[in-house]
């Protein structure tokens, strides 16, 4: 019983981010599971066959909130549930840890942009850019349906950022859009896993623990993502790609734990500092109009 709490609450934890961010469910879902050395086959599976009901809940209640762009969903499930399944087909056989460092340069630069962005971009310019064009979303979708299974977790990171980085966008519409769009996706890669490994090699106590968590945590995210400014969200999105990838290059460089610490250390103050300073700013802007 103490167990499914335990995890039951890094589910709730994982969810509350990654509804409110648009990132982060499967990389933190997964890790857990590593450290307690389940395979990485079968803790993507486990963490994908959570995320199917999750990621219904995710979504259902971002649409209840207006936070989502339909155009963005419709054009990302399918090239995205395509990439899923074959990532999750072939994830025993394809060298994804090997790939994992190339990803986190991509998007630890698109962090540091986005970051910057939200930092000195006028929030009245947000959410009048034009939409991301079929030829543009499909590879996108593709792309982050494949690393999301093969990685245990990718669709939110790479798709979030990408589409941040975009002129004009909407950080609530963003970070809903990709929750929503992410069902169909975890949907396929569960087909997937289930065809390669079949149910035996599930861990249901995971999977149950961690979608008991997630299903709590869906509608409070959804709720939070609505009432928090975009350009704080931006901010806040940014950090945690940089954080999260200078932790996969870092850890492939196998560097000491003091230069990981003092790394973390560097970005946790360049966030609170970004965040005070823009929201210094903001207040400026409102109380002078």
């Amino acid at each position: 019983m103490q167990r499914l709490l335990v995890f039951a609450f890094i589910g709730f934890l994982a969810q509350l981010i990654d509804g409110a961010l648009g990132m982060a469910y499967g990389l933190t879902s997964s890790s857990l599971l590593l450290m307690f050395g389940i395979a990485p086959a079968v803790a993507s599976a486990s963490v994908h066959f959570a995320e199917v009901v999750t990621t219904a809940a995710s979504g259902a209640a971002h649409i209840r909130f207006g936070n989502v762009d339909k155009h963005t969903v419709y054009r990302l499930i399918i090239p995205g549930s395509i990439g899923a399944f074959l990532g999750a087909c072939f994830l025993s056989n394809l060298p994804g840890e090997l790939v994992k460092p190339y990803i986190s340069i991509f998007l630890l630069i698109l962090g540091v942009y986005i970051l910057f962005r939200f930092l000195f971009q006028s929030q009245a310019s947000h959410g009048k850019g034009k939409p991301l064009t079929a030829k543009q979303l499909i590879p996108l979708g593709f792309l982050a349906g494949f690393v999301d299974s093969t990685g245990g977790g990718g669709w939110g990171p790479i798709t979030t950022p990408v589409l941040l980085a975009r002129k004009g966008s909407e950080a609530r519409k963003v970070i809903g859009s990709v929750d929503t769009s992410e069902f169909p996706v975890a949907l396929s890669a569960t087909a997937g896993f289930l065809i390669s490994l079949g149910w035996e090699q599930m861990n249901w106590f995971w999977v149950f623990s961690l979608m008991i968590g997630g299903v709590i945590a869906a509608p409070i995210a959804a709720w939070f993502v609505r009432i928090i400014p975009s350009y704080l969200l931006g901010i806040i999105v940014g950090s945690l790609i940089i954080l999260s990838n200078a932790r996969t290059l870092l850890n492939a460089l196998h560097v000491n734990n003091s230069i990981l610490f003092f790394t973390y250390g560097i970005i946790l103050v360049i966030t609170i500092g970004s965040a005070i300073w823009t929201i210094r700013k903001h207040s400026k802007k409102d109380v002078a109009l």
